[in-house]
């Protein structure tokens, strides 16, 4: 049996002058408390604009894979989350992902996204030049039992770097 979910909209007044709207899914739609595939990407939404590493790792399985496709070694585990999100939110402290599009199919969620951010601190070993980034990209999260499985990252490392001015190795 397929469940689909109510989706209201919330006032969102973080951006300076603008009212903007947030989608949030409807709670407890999948059994008790067992958060939805949207839910959980949602979430995870949250915490990443919340720079918050330990919100993320919460919401994956212990032996969540998380592939970045450009990178191309998986990060398993949610220790690697631990280790991996710092080291993101460390070179560009102001990052913010905006939600393009959000799709679900059951324990499947695609997000389509735009992250921009500011370099300020050390990135794939180079040293941080100010420079800004605006990247759009595409995650696909499997989500198990209300929590991420694994996460596949499509994202085009040449505009990222190029942007930065980092050369392509």
């Amino acid at each position: 049996m397929r469940t689909f979910h109510a989706l209201t909209l919330q006032p969102n007044f973080r951006n300076a002058g603008k009212i903007c709207f947030h989608p949030i899914a409807a709670l407890g739609t999948q059994g008790d408390d067992m958060k939805s595939a949207r839910e959980v990407v949602l979430a995870w939404i949250d915490a990443l604009n919340n720079r918050d590493a330990e919100a993320i790792a919460v919401l994956c399985h212990e032996d969540v894979v998380n592939l970045q496709m450009p990178i191309g070694d998986p990060s398993i585990g949610r220790p690697a989350m631990l280790e991996h999100f710092p080291r993101l939110f460390n070179a560009f402290p102001d990052c913010r992902v905006r939600s393009l599009q959000l799709l679900e199919d059951n324990e499947w969620a695609i997000l389509e996204w735009e992250l921009t951010g500011t370099w300020q601190g050390m990135f794939f070993g180079h040293q941080p030049n100010g420079h800004s980034i605006k990247v759009r990209g595409c995650e696909i999260f499997q989500v198990a039992n209300g929590m991420i499985k694994s996460q596949r990252g499509y994202w085009d490392k040449a505009t990222w770097f190029g942007q930065l001015g980092i050369p392509l190795e």
